[in-house]
C-alpha cells in the first residue's frame, strides 16, 4: 500500500489552506485552518448548522476573504488570481441556487461553458455535448429542452450539478450536493463525484450525513465551530467519539453489510 500523502505533496499543485481563519461578524468559527487537498481524492466538511461549512467553502473558493491566512492554487495566493483563471480549474456548487432568468435545462448547463469561451464566443457543438453528456449523467437528458420554472427542486439540483460537471474543473466544491435529491439520486450524484476522484480529480463537500461521508469520502474535515477543526482518514478520524462531541448528541456506529452506519443513539 502506497504511503499517505503528506500536505506538502497535496499542495504542490492544487488547493490548500495556509492558517485559514473563517469569522461570522464577532465570532470565530474556524482558525488557522491549513490542509492541503490532493487531486484523486474526495474530502467531506462535516459540522454542526452554524459551523462554518458553507463560509469555509466559499474562502477556498475565492468568494470571501479569509479573517487570516491565505487560500493558495497551485502554489499561488487565490485572491491574486484573474477569475476566469480560478474558474477553469475550480468549480462551486452552492447550497441553493436560483436563475434570475427563465432558461432550458440545456441553456443552464451550458452556463458552465463560460469560463472555456472567449469574450463574446458563442457556444460550440463541442460545448452542446458537453452539456448533453452532463444531463445525461444526472438522469436529466431527457428534460433538457425543458424550463427551469417547470422543474421540482430535486430536477433543478440535478441540473445544477450538470451545469458544474460542464465546467469540468479540476477541483470540485460542493455546498451540501444531496439537498432535495431522493435517496437514489443522493448515491448517483455522490457516485459520480467519487469516480471523478479517483479519474484525477479533487472533490470538497460539505454533508449533513457522515453515514454518506464514510461510504464516499477518502478524508474528512470536523469543524466544530468554536474554531478548532480536525483532520484526517475517514477510517481513524470519522469515529462515533468524534461526532457525539461534533454534532453535540450521542452517535452511535453500526456495520451493515460492510458499510459504517452513523445513527443518533
Amino acid at each position: 500500500m502506497d504511503a499517505p500523502l503528506t500536505d506538502r505533496q497535496r499542495t504542490a499543485h492544487g488547493l490548500a489552506a495556509r492558517a485559514v481563519s473563517v469569522c461570522a461578524g464577532t465570532r470565530e468559527l474556524v482558525r488557522e485552518l491549513s490542509i492541503g487537498f490532493a487531486a484523486g481524492e474526495m474530502l467531506a466538511i462535516l459540522g454542526r448548522n452554524g459551523s462554518g461549512k458553507t463560509l469555509t467553502l466559499h474562502t477556498l473558493a475565492g468568494l470571501r476573504a479569509p479573517a487570516g491566512g491565505e487560500v493558495q492554487l497551485d502554489g499561488q495566493p487565490l485572491a491574486q488570481l484573474k477569475r476566469r483563471a480560478v474558474a477553469q480549474r475550480l468549480g462551486l456548487l452552492p447550497q441553493d441556487f436560483e436563475d434570475a432568468f427563465v432558461t432550458t435545462a440545456i441553456e443552464s448547463v451550458l452556463i458552465g461553458r463560460h469560463p472555456h469561451l472567449a469574450l463574446w464566443q458563442w457556444e460550440t457543438a463541442e460545448d452542446e455535448r458537453l452539456a448533453l453528456d452532463a444531463l445525461a449523467a444526472v438522469d436529466m437528458r431527457a428534460c433538457a429542452a425543458r424550463r427551469t420554472d417547470t422543474l421540482s427542486g430535486g430536477e433543478q439540483r440535478r441540473v445544477a450539478v450538470a451545469a458544474l460537471l460542464a465546467q469540468q474543473p479540476g477541483i470540485f466544491l460542493l455546498d451540501e450536493p444531496t439537498n432535495h435529491l431522493d435517496p437514489h439520486h443522493q448515491l448517483v450524484v455522490l457516485g459520480l463525484f467519487r469516480e471523478l476522484a479517483r479519474a484525477g480529480r479533487t472533490v470538497i463537500t460539505t454533508l449533513h450525513d457522515p453515514t454518506l461521508a464514510a461510504r464516499f469520502a477518502d478524508r474528512v474535515l470536523l469543524l466544530f465551530g468554536d474554531g478548532r477543526w480536525s483532520s484526517g482518514p475517514i477510517a481513524s478520524t470519522l469515529t462515533a467519539e468524534a461526532l457525539s462531541e461534533l454534532y453535540l448528541a450521542p452517535m452511535i456506529e453500526l456495520n451493515q453489510d460492510g458499510r459504517r452506519v452513523f445513527v443518533s443513539a
